[in-house]
């Protein structure tokens, strides 16, 4: 690895996995590692982020877990003062929590809609109102969101709490790379699209494969343009230069990462 985050610090939200493998959050949490970064990886599931910061730490690098949930105002500002305690400061904010839950408006209730945008857009929310005045301070910073080809293309899926949450994370993010342009922070979003990851194993078996989940993975390879999916490592690869000072002069932008998904007219 060349060390393109050698001495900065990241904290990374949804930095486990959902299930056996890697979700986005743990492959980008561990390669910032292998790039030099000082992790600090929050998970809702300890043993999650027990399994990321035990990678981190085998091979060499530097990290910290965090148990919280990022929807919840308290645990945030408990959350981002454990990562000042530990490192001192915050170069990087790369969030990645996200859920899925399937239906249109009339199938979801209140209920499910609510917790979406909670946990998509209300974390990201709370993370940068406390994690913005730590990088103003410190005279910069870069704030990595994740979003969705969803947010800008229909999918062939109703998930409407889903697509509408990460449509808002990219204004959202939008606004703060342009309220904050002049303070040296950057803002930028990554747009994945049909991914395979452990996330999409629950939700996405009984859409696309009626329960099974070899069919659910030959049905969205053949959406994509490429013949397959894509993988954590991809997103996570897209967070990296982002994060990074190559990517000093970019901000407000959303990275797509589809392997051509969404230039398709159907």
């Amino acid at each position: 690895m060349t060390g393109r985050l050698h001495g900065k610090v990241a904290l990374v939200t949804g930095a486990g996995s959902a299930g056996p493998g890697w979700g986005n959050g743990k492959a980008a949490a561990v390669l910032f590692a292998r790039e030099g970064a000082k992790v600090f990886a929050v998970d809702i599931d300890g043993a999650a982020a027990r399994e990321t910061h035990d990678i981190i730490g085998e091979e060499g690098g530097h990290c910290r877990e965090h148990v919280a949930d990022v929807a919840d105002a308290a645990a945030v500002a408990g959350m981002v003062q454990e990562c000042l305690s530990a490192y001192g400061r915050i170069d990087v904010l790369h969030n990645n929590v996200g859920i899925v839950e399937l239906g249109g408006p009339e199938e979801i209730s209140e209920e499910s809609w609510d917790r979406v945008m909670a946990v998509n857009v209300k974390s990201m929310f709370l993370t940068c109102k406390h994690v913005l005045p730590i990088m103003e301070a410190q005279g910069g910073g870069a704030v990595v969101n994740l979003s969705s080809v969803s947010a800008i293309r229909w999918t062939g899926v109703p998930y409407v709490s889903y697509a509408a949450s990460k449509a808002a994370v990219l204004q959202f993010t939008r606004s703060i790379a342009l309220q904050y342009a002049d303070k040296g922070i950057r803002a930028n979003a990554i747009l994945p699209g049909l991914m395979d990851t452990p996330m999409i194993v629950e939700p996405m078996r009984e859409a696309y494969g009626q329960g099974d989940v070899d069919k659910m993975r030959a049905v969205r390879d053949a959406q994509c343009p490429m013949g397959h999916m894509g993988d954590a490592w991809d997103v996570a690869y897209a967070a990296l230069f982002l994060a990074s000072d190559e990517a000093k002069y970019i901000t407000g932008a959303s990275l797509v990462v589809d392997g051509g998904l969404s230039c398709k007219f159907a």
